[in-house]
C-alpha cells in the first residue's frame, strides 16, 4: 500500500529536542492520515547524542527511518537525502528544532487542498533573530532575486507540504554544490505560501561567515551575472584609460606639461590590482563548482539506515 504522508527532519545538535519533535509529528501524522505515514530523520553529522536518541525512537516505533550519513555534510545536502529516502504520496520537510512547529501540517494540508496546488511552504510574518539578522535578512533577498531573477520570497522558511510528483522533480537536479532555496523555486509547479510565526527556540549554527558564504554560493549557483560584471567593469575601465592616455598625450603635444603624481600613479596601480585579483577571484569562484561537478562525487554518503521491520506473519 502506498504510503501516503513522509515527514523528513535533520538533525545537527538536536538532542533537546528529538523526543518532543518526534511526538508532536506523529500526534500530527496522525490526525491527518491514521497510521499510514513515516518519520525520516536524517542524521547531518550531529556532534552530540542526536543519532543515538533518534535510533533508540526507531527501534520502537516502525513508523520512524533514521538515515546516518557518514559525516556532517550540511543542512541543504542533508534535506536533498532525506527527501530520497521519502516515499509517501505528499511530503512534509521540516526543521526539527520546534522552531516551526509540526502542527503546521495541518494547516498546509488543508492549504493544498483548497488551493489544489504541489507545494505549500512557510513564510515568516517578521524574521526572527537580532538587529544584525533583521538587517541581513532584509538585504539578502532582493540582492539574490535581483542577481538570479529568481522569485524567492523574503523569510521563507524549512517547512513545506509537497506533492510526491514535485519531490521526483525536485530531485532531478544533481548539483554537488546546490542551494536548496533556489532549487526549490525552478522546479516549478504550482506553489502557494502560508504565512506562519517562526519560534526562536535554539541557538542558530549558522555564523556570519557561513551565512555570506551561502550567499556567494546561492547566487553564483544560479546566475553568471557575477561573470558578465567583470566583464564590463573591465570594458568601462579599459575605455577610461584609453580616454586618459588620449588627455595626457594631448597635454604633452599642445600644452608642454608632462603628466606627473607620484601618489596618484601609486594609487591607480593599488585600486586596479585590487580589481584585478576580485575578478580572477569571481572566475575563481565559478572555475571550482564546474571542478566540483566534473568530478561527480556524491553529495552525501549514507553510512546505516536504521529502521524496525514489523513482523510478518
Amino acid at each position: 500500500m502506498q504510503m501516503k504522508l513522509s515527514i523528513v527532519a535533520t538533525l545537527y545538535q538536536s538532542a533537546p529536542y528529538i523526543i518532543e519533535f518526534y511526538e508532536r509529528a506523529s500526534a500530527a501524522a496522525q490526525r491527518l492520515v491514521g497510521d499510514n505515514y513515516e518519520i525520516v530523520l536524517v542524521n547531518d553529522g550531529s556532534p552530540d547524542n542526536s543519532l543515538d536518541i533518534a535510533v533508540q525512537l526507531s527501534q520502537g516505533d516502525s513508523c520512524v527511518t533514521v538515515v546516518d550519513l557518514s559525516r556532517n555534510f550540511g543542512h541543504h545536502k542533508a534535506m536533498m537525502t532525506g527527501l530520497v529516502h521519502a516515499s509517501g504520496e505528499r511530503v512534509f520537510l521540516i526543521d526539527s528544532d520546534l522552531e516551526e512547529e509540526p502542527e503546521w501540517l495541518d494547516i498546509f494540508s488543508e492549504k493544498m487542498a483548497s488551493e489544489t496546488c504541489d507545494v505549500v511552504f512557510g513564510v515568516q510574518v517578521q524574521r526572527k533573530g537580532g538587529f544584525f539578522e533583521q538587517v541581513t535578512g532584509r538585504f539578502f533577498y532582493p540582492l539574490f532575486r535581483m542577481m538570479t531573477g529568481i522569485a524567492q520570497p523574503n523569510n521563507i522558511v524549512t517547512a513545506r507540504l509537497m506533492s510526491k510528483r514535485y519531490v521526483d522533480a525536485l530531485l532531478q537536479h544533481q548539483e554537488r554544490e546546490l542551494n536548496i532555496g533556489g532549487l526549490w523555486i525552478i522546479t516549478g509547479f504550482k506553489q502557494c505560501q502560508q504565512t506562519v510565526l517562526k519560534h526562536a527556540s535554539s541557538p542558530t549554527t549558522y555564523s556570519q561567515s557561513h551565512k555570506f558564504s551561502h550567499f556567494v554560493n546561492a547566487v553564483t549557483s544560479f546566475s553568471s551575472l557575477p561573470l558578465v560584471f567583470t566583464f564590463y567593469s573591465g570594458l568601462v575601465i579599459s575605455l577610461s584609460a584609453l580616454g586618459y592616455i588620449a588627455y595626457l598625450t594631448f597635454r604633452y603635444l599642445f600644452i608642454a606639461s608632462p603628466p606627473g603624481g607620484y601618489t596618484s600613479i601609486i594609487a591607480s596601480i593599488w585600486l586596479f590590482s585590487g580589481l584585478i585579483i576580485f575578478f580572477v577571484g569571481i572566475q575563481g569562484i565559478y572555475i571550482a563548482k564546474v571542478f566540483s561537478e566534473v568530478k561527480q562525487r556524491p553529495y552525501t554518503i549514507v553510512r546505516q539506515i536504521y529502521k524496525l521491520v514489523p513482523n510478518q506473519t
